[in-house]
This record gives C-alpha cells, structure tokens and sequence, in this order.
C-alpha cells in the first residue's frame, strides 16, 4: 500500500471565530511535491435520533443561513470547551426539542466534512424521554416536528432530507428499529 499520508510545513490560522478556526498549512505532498491545504477546526459536535414516546422521532425545522433554506434535521450541536459528547448530547437534545433522554446509545462516529473540516460527530440513539422545556439559545428558532421513521427514511430516498448527518442517522434508526422488528 502506498503511502498517502501529507506532511505539515508550515500552519496559519487565517481566521479565528467564536465557531471554529481557519487553517492554511503548506505541505509535502506523498511524489515530493509542495501545495497547502485550507481547513476548519472544528470542536466536534453531537447528532441525537430521539425516540419519542409515541414512537415518532423527534425531528427540528430550523433556517439554515448557509444555504439559505429552512432544513428538517435530526437535533445536534457541537460540544463546549471540556463537554463529553454524552453531556453535550443529552444538553443538547433538551435545549432543541424541550425533552430529556433517559437512555442515550451511542452508534457511531462519524466526520460530516473530511473534505475541508477536521469535525468530529458522536451519532446517540436517545430513548424514554421526559418532557421538559426548551433552552434556546437566544439566536436559535426551531420547531419540533414529531416524524413517523417511516416517512422520514422516504424522505432521505425522495430528497426532502438532505443534511448529512441527518440522513446517516435516519438510516441508523431505520437499521435499529424497524429492521430488527
């Protein structure tokens, strides 16, 4: 096997944000050549599949302003400075849809954006879950939108769901829950 791996010269953060970093690293590439490459460090995030009570998975509708559409996503967000992913997860899951998972099973890691991101996301399975209230924060609108599994795996396969982790984790529960009838 050959060996692909690229070697770091020199890094640059050209932009710092309350987000995440930009990065431009000059490199050596695997034949001997330079280039750099340009990256986001990212703090790593969750994504939640909440199994409601009824059976329904309790899916969020929130404006996306990168692509400048209202997006039906699977709750998540990204961990805090020191947050273990479970804490994140259950926090986060409690601030977007207002309930709280009293089981949380981990399923996968998975990294949304190799191609210019360096984020890392922990996928959970959340169950029995309590109803609470909503902590948005102040520049956050969401509306929580109770989906039966079996529409929302036909709307990842018609196109109606396109966001990445959303669709990895719809595909999650459809293997785990009905599947496994």
């Amino acid at each position: 096997m050959n060996n692909l791996k690229e070697k770091t010269i020199k890094s640059e953060i050209v932009f710092s944000g309350k987000l995440l970093e930009v990065h431009r690293n000059d490199v050596h590439l695997p034949n001997g050549r330079k280039s750099f490459r340009e990256w986001i460090n990212h703090p790593g995030a969750i994504c939640c599949i909440p199994i409601l009570p009824d059976g329904k998975i309790a899916m969020i509708l929130q404006y996306r302003y990168a692509v400048k559409q209202e997006m039906l996503e699977l709750p998540a967000g990204k961990l805090d400075k020191g947050e273990t992913p479970e804490n994140c997860a259950i926090r986060e899951l409690e601030e977007e849809t207002g309930y709280r998972a009293n089981s949380l099973t981990f399923l996968a890691n998975i990294h949304p954006a190799v191609g210019f991101a360096n984020e890392k996301m922990w996928l959970y399975l959340a169950k029995e879950l309590k109803k609470t209230e909503p902590k948005l924060d102040s520049d956050e609108f969401i509306e929580l939108i109770p989906t039966k599994l079996e529409d929302s795996v036909e709307m990842v396969y018609n196109g109606e769901i396109t966001d990445a982790k959303t669709i990895i984790g719809i595909l999650w529960a459809e293997r785990l829950l009905i599947n496994n009838r």
